[in-house]
């Protein structure tokens, strides 16, 4: 894997899970990371990964503290090079049982989020020369899932956004890709009941569900030069569910 040394990097939703398990393998490979959730735990594991990582409070769907974010990555580290559009939600309920309330915390935390986390970071990573923006959509947004209508819909949006986001940004030298993960071992699984999960896990070909380590050694890929010809990618991580 292409090393991350000099690069700085900002990861939403990395108190814990997927998100988590980026902002280790960043650090290992020699990026300085900037985590931020609105899950007080990731100041305790900023804290473990040393110097080089730094938490901070944040809401997604909050565009003034998307420019608190990137004013504070600036400020400690002089550059943006990666951000890592991780914090999401995932409440499942088909269309019927969806009401205004559900509907809107889908769309505040995994789209406009999305959206404010793009936009917020043009001007620095253009100061940086360039720079690589990885969303995380889902295997939802690539094909028709019932019984998730907010979060299925909120997932394809990300996947729309990250493709004109990639033409669009292509001049400035800034990637953007957007990842569908399927079945990955993080508490968000938790949302899913055991008549659900049996459902899923029996259509994985590769019989099994994935691990944060499998998607994050994915992120750091197309956050790192090796993946320099890659934009307005869409790459699935679900065991070939397909």
């Amino acid at each position: 894997m292409d090393s991350l040394e000099g690069k700085t990097a900002i990861i939403t939703g990395a108190a814990r899970g997927q998100g988590a398990a980026e902002a280790r393998l960043f650090v290992a490979e020699g990026a300085n990371v900037v985590l931020t959730d609105v899950n007080v735990e990731g100041a305790a594991l900023a804290a473990e990964l040393g110097e080089r990582a730094h938490f901070m409070v944040h809401d997604v769907a909050d565009a003034a503290a998307w420019k608190a974010v990137v004013a504070a990555t600036i400020g400690r580290f002089s550059r943006l090079d990666i951000l890592v559009n991780n914090a999401g939600v995932y409440r499942p309920a088909p269309l019927r049982d969806t009401d205004e309330a559900l509907w809107d915390l889908h769309y505040r935390v995994n789209q406009l989020g999305v959206f404010l986390g793009m936009r917020s970071v043009l001007d620095a990573m253009v100061v940086s020369g360039g720079g690589s923006i990885i969303n995380v959509s889902s295997n939802a947004g690539m094909k028709n899932v019932g019984g998730m209508f907010a979060y299925a819909t909120s997932k394809w949006a990300v996947r729309g956004m990250s493709k004109l986001a990639a033409t669009e940004l292509a001049p400035s030298k800034i990637r953007v890709n957007s990842i569908h993960p399927g079945l990955i071992d993080t508490p968000m699984l938790g949302a899913n009941d055991a008549e659900r999960m049996k459902m899923f896990e029996a259509m994985i070909p590769l019989g099994r569900v994935g691990s944060v380590d499998e998607v994050s050694r994915l992120v750091t890929f197309l956050a790192s030069d090796s993946a320099s010809y890659i934009t307005g990618a869409e790459i699935t991580i679900d065991g070939g569910i397909g």
